[in-house]
């Protein structure tokens, strides 16, 4: 089967014909804003969409490289693919006024990194993809800190969340956002320019059967997130158009280590 592209070429669509999914309409109204607006920070390059299933719970795994490419991977899903996405999402951004209650509006997932309360969050991703919901988490844990922007070693989180469950989950890489929005600018967070490429492509849902028969132990959950990780650097360097690369950055180490050796 040919896989899908839309390129900067492509006018974008009605949200009412590629969206068919019934969703909170404070979701709706911001995603035809984000339409608009984003449309005049960059081009696309989306590819794949027809990976992400239309219906039914689906778990989306993605790489994180700056604090804008929720909302091009959430354009990417919501327009390429016709589906919602609920992040997990850090819980500061839910206790920060107004922007508190738009994510709270948009059914997203509040996620207490730091404390006993970041199982609850695990419950309530579980409930949404019980109810055929698409949910979407970051497996990193945080923004990477690979000098070279490559996914890094991830938490298990992700992983636990995917062997719980018995949903697709599917890899996404994402790649351009950082460059409108950089991680480490200081003062005005953005960069605008029309040379800017918003770029996004899914894999084939992740194999899980071996694991999820198999009680949820370090190493089951470790080569949960190995999986998880490896599928995510595969799309990341198709949208790069970079060869996969053979060393991933440990936050903890603070270096690159080779893959075979982790």
């Amino acid at each position: 089967m040919a896989v899908s592209q839309v390129s900067r070429r492509d006018p974008w669509p009605r949200l009412r014909d590629v969206n068919h999914e019934p969703t909170e309409p404070t979701y709706r109204r911001l995603a035809k804003l984000l339409g608009l607006v984003t449309r005049w920070l960059g081009d696309r390059d989306w590819r794949a969409t027809e990976k992400v299933p239309k219906q039914g719970g689906v778990l989306v795994v993605i790489n994180h490289t700056s604090d804008f490419d929720p909302v091009a991977v959430g354009l990417y899903l919501i327009y390429g693919a016709g589906r919602w996405v609920r992040y997990l999402g850090k819980v500061q951004i839910f206790t920060t006024p107004g922007l508190g209650w738009l994510a709270r509006s948009c059914g997203q997932i509040p996620v207490d990194r730091h404390s006993e309360r970041a199982k609850d969050s695990l419950g309530a991703a579980k409930a949404a993809l019980n109810a055929g919901k698409l949910v979407g988490i970051y497996p990193e844990g945080t923004k990477g800190s690979d000098p070279d922007m490559w996914p890094m070693e991830g938490k298990t989180g992700a992983a636990r969340l995917a062997l719980e469950s018995t949903v697709p989950v599917v890899p996404i890489g994402q790649w351009g956002s950082h460059e409108f929005m950089p991680h480490h600018k200081h003062g005005f967070p953005f960069v605008f320019s029309r040379r800017h490429v918003f770029r996004a492509s899914a894999g084939d849902p992740i194999e899980f059967g071996d694991l999820r028969s198999q009680p949820l132990t370090k190493e089951v959950l470790e080569e949960a997130t190995r999986r998880i990780i490896d599928a995510i650097t595969v799309q990341v360097a198709l949208v790069r158009g970079e060869p996969v690369p053979t060393r991933r950055w440990d936050p903890g180490l603070q270096r690159h280590v080779p893959i075979e050796d982790r």
